[in-house]
């Protein structure tokens, strides 16, 4: 995941609450992740950006979801996803 939010406020005051708390979004994207099975990785990654973009400093977030056991009958080496998403629209 890449979030882009001002970090000029926790920069100055050396604050965690005034960033994204890092270590606490990762626990609930581990708990999406882990959490009720979905048939597409686009599902998946619509979720965990909706999930960094709860936050109201975060201005757009990108998440790349990697299935790299796709049911594909081809040889490859990975299947992934990236969407990236602001409060208003998703891509």
């Amino acid at each position: 995941m890449t979030l882009e939010l001002d970090l000029s406020r926790a920069a100055a005051t050396d604050d965690v609450a005034d960033t994204v708390h890092y270590g606490d979004l990762a626990g609930q994207l581990v708990a999406i992740v882990t959490g009720e099975p979905l048939n597409l990785i686009e599902a998946l990654a619509a979720r965990l950006v909706d999930a960094c973009l709860a936050d109201d400093r975060v201005s757009a977030a990108t998440v790349t979801v990697h299935k790299p056991q796709a049911p594909i009958p081809h040889t490859f080496s990975d299947v992934s996803v990236t969407l990236h998403g602001t409060p208003h629209r998703r891509s």
